[in-house]
């Protein structure tokens, strides 16, 4: 079932749809509960029902009802979260779209303050702000966030550099859509779909807008949810950035994209391999192989920052494809953060060198522009 559009809004907002019949209702709620009349009329709202194997497309299709700024597409199979967000997208028919996943949800207010935002600046994307929502409530500021602050108006990557490090998933961004057609981008299949397209999307953009404030709540510790799943799946990565460092090679130029683009490429691996809730140990010396490949066939000519500390010693041992080292070195460092008495609530995710789900390794958040940081970001996808 697809409503027909009455108008064309201002932000479509794409909702892929599977498995989260316990979520679903919060996260449509928070997007369209609440709005004025004259907000309600600047949003579309397109679920995708991904076969879903519970109740989620009766509950979109019950949603829709009445609701002609609800629109619901129903898939035949069940094609993953990178192309149903396609599909959605192929339906929107708003100036700007906003990909949401379905197991979170939208704090109150963010939604008429991204719509005046977008109208204010006109950019070709909008980051952000968000927090983490642990299982009991427990919030937690993404270490990327300090990122977002001090930018008033529209800027390129080029003037803030730094914004490369945000979060890289597709959830913090609002983007134009003839940008994205201008582009031709659109998301791949398989796992970590969100690399290829989130960072060309700030290396592109002429016009970057920055909201500092949290707009987005990102559900932590569901069962099913990527981060949450060992599977051999994760090797995904690996094809999404042979994907991104293709695009990079036909059409970034500048040293530095190249550099922080490899920093970071490694961090996130770190934090994949070292993660025991994503590889499991009997694959893990395989995906470290596979980190050591990527690092030679895509090391910078000119060579980069190395971040310091822990971090940047599991970058040598990488660089080495020294995986005994590593796994030693993990365990050490996996002992001894267990005799260090337990963080205060609220205190930042544990980073890469201790195995963590943390975007960004403590201590290392400020690094200057053209250096990585001692960790990684950790999208769901």
């Amino acid at each position: 079932m697809v409503n027909e559009p009455t108008r064309s809004p201002l932000l479509s907002i794409v909702v892929p749809v599977h498995g989260v019949e316990a979520y679903l209702y919060q996260c449509l709620e928070s997007i369209l509960g609440g709005l004025s009349a004259a907000e309600a009329a600047e949003v579309e709202l397109v679920a995708v029902d991904d076969a879903s194997p519970d109740r989620c497309g009766e509950m979109l299709r019950s949603y829709a009802a009445g609701r002609p700024q609800v629109r619901v597409v129903s898939l035949t199979r069940n094609v993953g979260l990178g192309l149903a967000r396609n599909a959605g997208l192929a339906e929107a028919t708003g100036r700007y779209v906003w990909f949401v996943d379905s197991d979170d949800w939208l704090p109150p207010g963010a939604l008429p303050v991204v719509l005046a935002r977008l109208r204010r600046d006109e950019p070709d994307v909008l980051l952000v702000d968000h927090l983490r929502v642990h299982e009991g409530g427990r919030l937690e500021v993404d270490a990327s966030s300090h990122l977002l602050r001090g930018v008033d108006g529209c800027v390129r990557l080029a003037d803030r550099p730094e914004l490369l490090r945000v979060q890289h998933t597709a959830w913090n961004k609002v983007v134009r859509r003839a940008f994205l057609d201008e582009l031709e981008l659109r998301f791949h299949p398989g796992w970590y779909e969100d690399i290829p397209f989130s960072h060309p999307l700030l290396i592109a953009a002429d016009r970057i807008g920055v909201l500092d404030r949290v707009c987005y709540h990102y559900r932590q510790g569901r069962l099913g949810a990527i981060t949450s799943t060992r599977s051999g799946r994760h090797f995904d990565a690996f094809v999404q950035y042979e994907r991104l460092q293709q695009w990079v090679a036909e059409r970034v130029t500048e040293d530095w994209i190249r550099t922080d683009l490899f920093g970071l490429m490694i961090n996130h691996y770190l934090v994949v391999v070292g993660n025991d809730g994503r590889v499991h140990p009997r694959l893990r010396r395989g995906f470290f192989r596979r980190v050591a490949e990527h690092y030679r066939r895509y090391l910078p000519s000119g060579g980069y920052a190395r971040p310091g500390g822990v971090a940047g010693l599991k970058h040598r041992l990488v660089a080495r494809d020294s995986y005994l080292a590593y796994k030693t070195l993990r365990r050490a460092h996996r002992l001894a953060g267990s005799l260090r008495p337990a963080s205060p609530a609220g205190a930042a995710a544990p980073d890469a060198a201790s195995g963590g789900n943390g975007p960004l390794a403590a201590g290392t958040a400020a690094a200057p522009a053209g250096a990585d940081q001692g960790s990684a970001l950790a999208g769901r996808g």
